[in-house]
């Protein structure tokens, strides 16, 4: 024993110097331009441009590391604290995140915030294998879809994928090779974040010989993983040249 003092894992604190997390003056309200957003009309651009900015909070939370159940109940000897993660019926995973302190306590009064950029909140959802992220899930429960995630965590600015730039030229590379193909067109598709891809098709192919196509464009476009990650969902229709 030095006698130096030391935190629980008997490590000293002697060298140690702690630098500040940028959040020493936060209050726990709401991101002003983010309330903003959230109040106005559903604009998935604007609210993505504005948490890009924002200050979100992750709970973090008592995990019970060790527990001793020789008894007739189980105790808890030694706890970790833990980011959370939830896990929907489908399987699907999800990083609950919260605007401000009210909405984090109306899920979690025990709960411990941890205020932290919407880019490193979206960095732990993927370190977490989390498939999308839940804004203030015991109030709006608000989910923000796996290619929202992705930009926020890679600090882009995010676009419905009809009108991505990125995503329309990984589309017209897929089908460059396919000479049935006279035209391709990205639209939105019948769901949030679906793109829809109108392939305008030469005369005389069967069913089986669509259906092949669209698979081929579709395998095509997954091999680029930035594009990808881009698109949620992803749907074709398929109309003849002569009147597309």
């Amino acid at each position: 024993m030095t006698g130096e003092p030391a935190d629980s894992a008997g490590q000293s604190f002697s060298g140690r110097s702690l630098s500040g997390t940028g959040f020493e003056g936060d209050d726990g309200s709401i991101d002003a331009g983010l309330a903003a957003a959230l109040a106005g009309p559903a604009d998935e651009t604007a609210l993505l441009t504005a948490l890009a900015e924002a200050r979100l909070l992750v709970p973090i939370v008592a995990a019970p590391t060790e527990v001793d159940d020789s008894g007739d109940l189980a105790v808890e000897r030694a706890t970790d604290m833990a980011v959370v993660t939830l896990t929907a019926p489908s399987g699907e995973r999800a990083l609950p995140v919260f605007t401000d302190l009210a909405a984090l306590a109306a899920w979690d009064a025990e709960a411990r915030p941890s205020p932290v950029r919407a880019d490193l909140a979206a960095q732990a959802a993927v370190a977490e294998r989390c498939d999308v992220m839940v804004l203030d899930v015991a109030t709006r429960s608000l989910v923000l879809r796996p290619s929202m995630v992705w930009a926020l965590a890679q600090r882009m600015p995010w676009r419905p994928p009809h009108l991505d730039d990125h995503v329309r030229q990984g589309v017209s590379a897929a089908v460059r090779d396919e000479p049935d193909i006279a035209e391709a067109r990205c639209e939105a598709g019948a769901s949030p974040g679906e793109l829809r891809i109108v392939l305008a098709v030469l005369p005389g192919l069967t069913q089986q010989e669509l259906q092949a196509l669209a698979r081929r464009v579709g395998e095509q476009i997954a091999t680029d993983g930035e594009t990808r990650a881009r698109i949620d969902g992803l749907a074709f229709s398929i109309v003849s040249a002569a009147t597309s």
